[in-house]
């Protein structure tokens, strides 16, 4: 009597059965994301009830604290044409604010360009930061209105005072963070570049700035920030098309609703900016998340 062992042939055992994939984890970074994200929706949420409430219940004129219906009915009436009428004194809501951009753009931009040649010269240059640092930080300690007068006999009441008052009040910040983060920057890799024949120059681009790259980026950050709570000063004269003068008009004519979208416009691409400046930061500085 042969068996199928003897023969060898067996029947095949069974394939396992397929374990089904495992759940997708979410992951503790994504997790706390989503968290931070309800959060301030909540918060957001909550504001806006608050808001609601106050101005159901009529503890305020409605002239100081407009309802939001009213913010909302002065954000159609600026975003385009009705009655004839185009948006806000001829120009549309994201015209003004394009325009106050633009302004930021260059002021600042020229002011954080002059912050950083300042601080570089500052933080690698005893002498330089004792002449100039007393300057930047008595700049640094003026509202921009005190001296926008100035600004307005020298240059006029065009673009020009405009943007010297950003980039004035952009400058510092930029100035002493970089001259901070360039004099604390490691003195052994400074003098390991040095050990190997690294040129003054080559020190500075290749050890100094990158080791100070994370404190200068937020400078920049923060002179974009001072820039722009500055636009509505930068705006008070002749500042139509802005936002800034769209507001300073609004406040003339007890337009409470217009102004307030005003602000809301200015905090949220303000928002929008900042949240750009922080994704330039992870990505030319990713080891600063790290530390």
């Amino acid at each position: 009597m042969t068996t199928s062992t003897a023969t060898g042939n067996h029947p095949p055992a069974p394939a396992p059965a397929a374990e089904p994939p495992p759940a997708r984890r979410r992951s503790p970074e994504r997790a706390a994301l989503l968290r931070r994200a309800g959060l301030r929706l909540l918060a957001l949420v909550v504001l806006f009830a608050l808001w609601q409430a106050v101005t159901a219940l009529r503890l305020w004129s409605p002239l100081l604290v407009p309802p939001p219906s009213a913010v909302w009915h002065a954000l159609v009436e600026t975003s385009g044409t009705h009655d004839g009428v185009r948006g806000y004194q001829g120009h549309t809501l994201i015209e003004h604010l394009g325009i106050s951009l633009r302004r930021i753009a260059i002021g600042a931009g020229a002011g954080v360009l002059a912050g950083l040649v300042a601080g570089l010269l500052m933080g690698t240059l005893p002498w330089v930061r004792v002449v100039f640092e007393p300057a930047v930080a008595f700049l640094r300690t003026l509202p921009p209105l005190a001296y926008f007068s100035l600004l307005i006999i020298w240059f006029g009441i065009d673009e020009a005072p405009k943007l010297w008052l950003l980039a004035i009040a952009a400058m510092p910040p930029v100035a002493v963070a970089t001259a901070s983060a360039v004099a604390s920057a490691p003195a052994s890799l400074v003098e390991a570049a040095r050990a190997i024949g690294a040129r003054r120059s080559q020190v500075v681009t290749c050890v100094v700035l990158p080791s100070a790259l994370p404190e200068i980026l937020v400078g920049v950050r923060l002179a974009f920030g001072i820039a722009y709570s500055s636009v509505v000063a930068a705006e008070t004269v002749n500042g139509l098309p802005g936002i800034g003068g769209m507001i300073r008009d609004a406040q003339r004519y007890n337009q409470s609703d217009v102004v307030v979208l005003g602000l809301f416009a200015i905090g949220i691409s303000g928002l929008l900016i900042d949240a750009l400046l922080r994704i330039a930061e992870n990505r030319l500085a990713p080891w600063r998340r790290l530390s």
